[in-house]
């Protein structure tokens, strides 16, 4: 008769309790990993803009070189990070910034700007809008119609351009240290000079100073002619920009004398927000209204934030 093979637990020399350790252990190590990815994805996404170099992270996690790199590896196969091919560092990735974005829908700036753009919106008639920095870059998270029947449809949520352009990035821009707005301003040079005309580093450069003196941005039509917009900037319990709530308009309804009119409307949605993202995250969430999909206005005129 042919020998069957006996199962683990009956095989001379092991026990169940070591088959069950055996798979304590591996799942211990399993779980070992994941820990080790969540901490190295955060030290990545806490380094933002400059990035984090493969020395620093093996410093900062007390691993061995190899393992941080095995683990970047992966986390940059799946777009959670992102590595520099020039620089060799290594920064958030899409997938890190969607999942964020998601979140952001229920507990985070988005959920909780909604309310105040509706009255943006509602109360100046304009195209009010939501921007958030994402590295040398502000993209536009939401836009709520306004009742004027000139409409922009420059900007859609989803959108993004440098740090600079339009009222919300100029906005956020501005907020930076100096150090940052160099940073970003140099990122962004050649992108400026290819593809956005109407701006320059140096004159990004005097923008920021102008809207530091003004306490709020101003576009006056730079991105599209005769489109104008004023921006505030939104900070975030650490004091560093987190958003901007925007406007557009066409020239003629964001003369000086308008501006001094919804400036304060601006600026009271922007402190009633950073209120809000300093509150506890239960809070947050019983405050925050979902989002809901809006109906796009008639595109007569084409407005820059």
């Amino acid at each position: 008769m042919g020998r069957h093979p006996k199962p683990p637990h009956a095989r001379v020399g092991t026990r169940p309790e070591m088959v069950s350790e055996a798979v304590a252990d591996a799942a211990a190590g399993g779980t070992q990993s994941i820990e080790r990815a969540i901490a190295l994805l955060l030290m990545v996404g806490r380094a933002a803009p400059a990035g984090a170099r493969l020395a620093d992270l093996v410093a900062q996690s007390a691993l061995p070189k190899p393992t941080v790199r095995r683990v970047l590896l992966a986390l940059v196969r799946t777009g959670l990070v992102d590595q520099d091919e020039v620089t060799r560092r290594y920064h958030i990735g899409p997938e890190a910034y969607v999942l964020g974005t998601l979140a952001g829908t229920r507990f985070g700036i988005h959920a909780l700007a909604l309310d105040g753009l509706a009255r943006i919106a509602r109360t100046s008639g304009d195209c009010a809008f939501l921007s958030v920095p994402r590295g040398a870059f502000s993209v536009c998270l939401h836009r709520e119609e306004g009742t004027f029947p000139i409409r922009t449809h420059v900007l859609q949520a989803g959108d993004r351009h440098p740090l600079g352009i339009g009222a919300g990035g100029l906005a956020l821009l501005a907020a930076l240290p100096d150090e940052e707005v160099e940073q970003m301003l140099a990122a962004n040079a050649e992108a400026l000079e290819t593809q956005y005309p109407g701006y320059s580093v140096a004159m990004l450069r005097d923008a920021v100073a102008d809207t530091r003196a003004r306490g709020y941005a101003l576009n006056p039509g730079l991105y599209v002619a005769g489109s104008w917009g004023i921006g505030m900037v939104v900070l975030g319990p650490d004091r560093r920009p987190v958003g901007a709530l925007s406007l557009a308009a066409i020239e003629s309804r964001l003369t000086t004398e308008r501006q001094a009119e919804l400036v304060p409307l601006l600026k009271r949605e922007a402190e009633a927000l950073e209120a809000h993202l300093r509150r506890p995250p239960v809070e947050k969430a019983v405050t925050a209204r979902p989002s809901l999909p809006r109906a796009a206005g008639r595109a007569v005129a084409k407005a820059d934030p």
